[in-house]
């Protein structure tokens, strides 16, 4: 049985490890190849338009299918690079255009895994007879019981178990993940031991394919039409102001609502239906349950104990809740206290156990309830 868990010879186990350019799946690539597995490193052509912004970089830009070539160079493996425009632009984009217009606040980066990653690159990889598909990603897979686990990160901080919510046990068998058990700037530290030109790269900030973060601009470029104006009202149905379109507000947003009030005011309901934002208070955010939809489930029943852990977005805390199933939906119960959660957003899983915190699974965030209002999506 060799490191990666596979009953062959390194030198006889091909790999394939998912190269976006940057230093994480770059060092991923090196450490395989000095281990002595067969790697190909495939690059993700995503998105044309990708640009530089001054706080970082954005990935599937061209300069990143570059690195990752001279990476590949460097530690003397093949690449190749998939060209899959138009599978991120039907997967990805055009979803996550039309999960904003309805109200809900979208997480493209899960789609991306789930879609043109984890679906599209895993059949490649598989098709090309690849023992395993290797990423960067900061998540630990624990084998156990002949299926493999998956934990959030040694490093807390870098942890991606969020986005990646949605990988099914199929994929899961078949992916690997050496940095989970790593911290970033151990990462960085090998890469500049190995002299790789990506060493000092700063990280990625936006959306690739949301310049500059601003998303307002890309439904813009792409649904125009999505720019109607209609009213801003508050929790009694009074009007008190305007939008612009719905599409310019998330939950919890404070800044642009553009009306002078004594106490700050906050989004607390995108009404896409009736093209209205509805604003409140503070204490107003205050989520009590939420309703979830297109559940994956990585564990067995058994493992949802009465109280588990959840986390409603991807820098959030891990909340205690209680997790309601029925045939039609599933409902959670928060316990603690949190605020500003949104549809559109993922609710993830975890159970504690003496390796770490297990992700059992999730789903999207279809409605959410307070003492206030529900939403009501329109999709």
């Amino acid at each position: 049985m060799n490191s990666l868990g596979i009953n062959k010879a390194k030198k006889e186990t091909k790999v394939v490890v998912a190269m976006s350019g940057g230093v994480d799946s770059s060092v991923v690539a090196a450490l395989m190849k000095e281990e002595g597995y067969d790697v190909t490193g495939i690059t993700l052509k995503l998105y044309d338009d990708a640009k530089k912004t001054k706080e970082g970089r954005q990935c599937c830009a061209g300069q990143d299918i570059m690195d990752a070539k001279r990476v590949s160079e460097k530690i003397n493996i093949n690449h190749e690079i998939l060209y899959y425009q138009k599978k991120f632009k039907k997967e990805v984009i055009d979803s996550f255009i039309d999960s904003y217009s309805s109200g809900e606040t979208p997480i493209p980066c899960v789609q991306c895994n789930q879609t043109v990653k984890f679906r599209d690159l895993f059949k490649y990889a598989k098709d090309l007879g690849a023992d395993a598909l290797i990423t960067g990603h900061y998540v630990s897979r624990v084998q156990k019981n002949g299926h493999a686990n998956m934990y959030r990160a040694k490093d807390y901080n870098r942890d991606q178990s969020y986005f990646l919510f949605n990988t099914t046990q199929e994929q899961l068998d078949y992916l690997r993940f050496p940095l989970g058990q790593i911290d970033k700037s151990e990462t960085r530290n090998i890469a500049k031991k190995l002299d790789l030109n990506v060493a000092d790269k700063p990280d990625s900030q936006d959306i690739c394919f949301v310049p500059n973060g601003d998303y307002s601009s890309v439904i813009k470029k792409y649904r125009p039409e999505s720019f109607q104006k209609g009213k801003i009202i508050d929790l009694n149905g009074n009007q008190i102001g305007d939008h612009e379109g719905i599409i310019n507000y998330t939950i919890g947003q404070r800044k642009g609502i553009k009306i002078s009030n004594k106490e700050p005011l906050y989004v607390v309901n995108i009404d896409a239906e009736n093209n209205t934002i509805v604003v409140g208070h503070k204490e107003n955010l205050e989520i009590t349950e939420i309703q979830l939809r297109d559940l994956n489930i990585l564990a067995s029943q058994k493992e949802f104990k009465e109280i588990i852990k959840i986390k409603v977005r991807s820098t959030g805390r891990l909340l205690n809740a209680k997790i309601n199933f029925s045939n039609d939906y599933v409902r959670v119960h928060i316990i603690d206290k949190e605020t500003g959660i949104s549809p559109g957003q993922a609710c993830v899983f975890y159970s504690k156990d003496e390796i770490g915190d297990k992700v059992l699974g999730g789903g999207w965030i279809h409605k959410t309830y307070n003492n206030y209002l529900s939403t009501k999506l329109t999709r």
